[in-house]
């Protein structure tokens, strides 16, 4: 057991950088340990009695991460400690009053109206450099090439060509906008990881304590372990129930692939397909409802809508991803002659739900309150508390004081990639509102796409790809939402519809080539060839890249202005059309197929998800003809061999 968590802290340490932090020992990680907790504490403690003064909140929030940044990552990846080096102590120290200054002094900076001293200028200063030195050594360099490209663009306004040339800023404006204002570091992005982030980040903590991970698994394998190619059916559905709780695709991968990931290879399938098939449900559980990924947080807060109404939105693509990846799972073991798991080594349903279905519980109480209309803040602070409580029904599942603390410590390590993202992406949106750069990239997209929809959208679909290319979810979409969507939007799209469209490709771009750390963390796993199951992992999540150019054409697919008759009709002629495009992709269904029943297959299922009674018919008269050449291939078949 031991060397099986090494294995996977080895994986995790490859592919995903948050997991590099230090090992520490004796009294070093006993003082980081007191400060995660502390953390935790005081995010329960605004969250239970009231939250603080915005700018105040932030502040304490940034202190905190700041500090445990640089106590818990080294300088390079190679550097491993198990004791902090003097230096981190100072940079940690010197980051933590940098961002505790704005506390401090709260009243005499709101009282100065912009007016800032040279004080106020030095830290301002320092913070920002601290801040972009903790999101280096805590998410990488290519977030951090973004963020220092848009600070020179701040000052180098005046020597820029076309609709990118503005008069510039002094480094006073610029420290002063960037730093001490709430359109900055302290912008909404940090202002959403201080408050609703952390609290579901803290949640999920307290579940995988309860043991709901192995609850999941087992659920999975009662349902559909036994069926076809079962252990890879069994990953779907496990990643889309995990997703529920986990914000990262790569530590889902790992988390479930570690057992997932050798079933799918014991019972047949090649190690790229089962690393793929991993990743790609992994992916997915980001934008699996009720909680999904963190970006979905941010985008309620950035849009002013409840979480709620995202999550409904959510709803019907979600089903729509993992019934896509769900039936090419099933047409691949059918292709391959696979099998399922024998019935005596499955867990019954029954015994499963018994022994730990209480632990849903917290999960359907977050799902009221959020229904209900209560904030994210309570919605998690009530299910953080029912999680504890709902623990207490079996021994099994019991929570001890220990698991408690280890929790609380925990959530306090989680949180520091998330919030590192979102205070290096709250410089970027700053230095966009500075300079109006955001409306006038948006008219250079339109320009670029001759204002055209389809090219538009097109290339809010690469520019998406390539910023999440190592980037969190949470920043690549803050960023595309600031610079691309407001493209879509001027095109006549609905805001939701926009900003969806710009966090799926986020999310997918952990799958995709040639960077794909989800499926790099699943082919270490399986010990397959990295690109190859990042293609495949593509292929899978093949819906991932339809869907969202249906929100833009038909916003009724994310319950936007639509009536209950529609949905149902969107939601049966959907999934045929998902049905469809996964025999296209895989090149069977009653038999293998040919280029003509594969061409039929996949535009018949396009045009079937996109909503509509027209495209509906054509898409249901393309999908006959394909499977009348498939019944005939089928046939002739019978005939040849008989």
């Amino acid at each position: 057991m031991k060397q099986e968590i090494e294995d996977i802290s080895d994986i995790l340490a490859k592919v995903d950088k948050e997991s590099t932090y230090r090992k520490l020992e004796g009294r070093h990680h006993m003082t980081v340990a007191l400060i995660a907790i502390s953390f935790s504490l005081f995010q329960l403690y605004t969250a239970s009695f009231g939250l603080l003064p915005a700018q105040i909140q932030r502040s304490v929030h940034l202190t905190f991460v700041l500090l445990l940044v640089f106590l818990l990552y080294p300088l390079r990846k190679g550097f491993r400690q198990v004791r902090i080096p003097w230096y981190d102590i100072l940079l940690g120290l010197a980051g933590a009053y940098a961002a505790l200054y704005i506390t401090i002094n709260y009243e005499g900076i709101v009282d100065r109206a912009g007016a800032f001293t040279t004080m106020d200028i030095f830290f301002g200063a320092m913070g920002i450099l601290l801040v972009l030195e903790a999101c280096r050594r805590v998410v990488g360099l290519p977030i951090l090439i973004i963020a220092c490209s848009f600070i020179a663009y701040a000052f180098l306004g005046p020597y820029m060509p076309g609709f990118l040339n503005h008069r510039g800023y002094s480094f006073r404006r610029v420290v002063g906008h960037l730093y001490f204002t709430t359109e900055g570091i302290l912008g909404t992005p940090l202002g959403v990881s201080a408050t609703f982030i952390f609290l579901f980040i803290l949640f999920g903590c307290f579940l995988e304590k309860t043991g709901i991970g192995k609850f999941f698994i087992d659920i999975a394998n009662a349902i559909a372990g036994f069926a076809s190619g079962g252990p890879a059916k069994v990953a779907v559905i496990t990643s889309a129930m995990l997703g529920t709780i986990s914000g990262s695709s790569v530590s889902n991968t790992v988390g479930s692939g570690s057992f997932t990931i050798p079933m799918m290879k014991k019972l047949g399938y090649k190690p790229e397909f089962a690393a793929a098939v991993e990743a790609a449900a992994s992916t997915g559980g980001q934008i699996m409802p009720p909680i999904m990924g963190a970006a979905a947080f941010l985008m309620s807060e950035t849009l002013g809508i409840p979480y709620i109404q995202v999550a409904m939105a959510a709803i019907i693509p979600a089903i729509l991803y993992f019934t896509g990846i769900f039936i090419m799972v099933h047409l691949e073991a059918k292709k391959l002659g696979l099998g399922g798991m024998k019935k005596e080594e499955l867990p019954r349903i029954v015994t499963v739900l018994k022994d730990r279905g209480h632990l849903i519980i917290p999960l359907i109480v977050i799902i009221y309150f959020l229904a209900e209309g209560a904030t994210p803040v309570k919605a998690a602070l009530y299910g953080i508390i029912t999680s504890i409580l709902a623990s207490m029904l079996r021994k099994s599942t019991r929570m001890s004081l220990r698991d408690f603390v280890d929790a609380l410590e925990t959530a306090g390590r989680t949180i520091l990639g998330v919030a590192a993202a979102c205070a290096t992406a709250g410089i970027i949106i700053g230095v966009v509102t500075l300079t109006g750069l955001g409306l006038k990239m948006a008219s250079g997209l339109i320009s670029l796409a001759g204002g055209r929809m389809l090219p538009t959208l097109f290339f809010t679909m690469i520019s998406s790809l390539i910023l999440g290319m190592g980037v969190p979810t949470t920043a690549n979409y803050l960023i595309t939402a600031t610079i691309t969507a407001p493209a879509v939007i001027q095109l006549g799209v609905p805001m939701l519809a926009a900003h969806m469209f710009t966090f799926y490709f986020g999310i997918i771009a952990d799958i995709t080539p040639p960077v794909a750390l989800a499926a790099y963390a699943g082919s270490a796993i399986a010990k397959s060839n990295p690109f190859k199951s990042g293609v495949i992992a593509t292929k899978l999540a093949i819906a991932a890249f339809i869907i969202p150019f249906i929100f833009a054409y038909s916003p009724a697919i994310l319950l936007i202005d639509t009536s209950v008759l529609e949905v149902i009709q969107i939601i049966v002629t959907s999934l045929v059309g998902m049905l469809a495009v996964g025999a296209a992709m895989e090149g069977y269904l009653l038999t293998l197929g040919g280029p003509a029943d594969r061409i039929l297959f996949f535009a018949g299922g396009l045009l079937l998800i996109v909503p509509g009674l027209t495209t509906d018919l054509m898409g249901l008269g393309l999908i006959t003809a394909a499977v009348l050449l498939q019944v005939a291939r089928k046939r002739n078949l019978k005939r040849a061999q008989g």
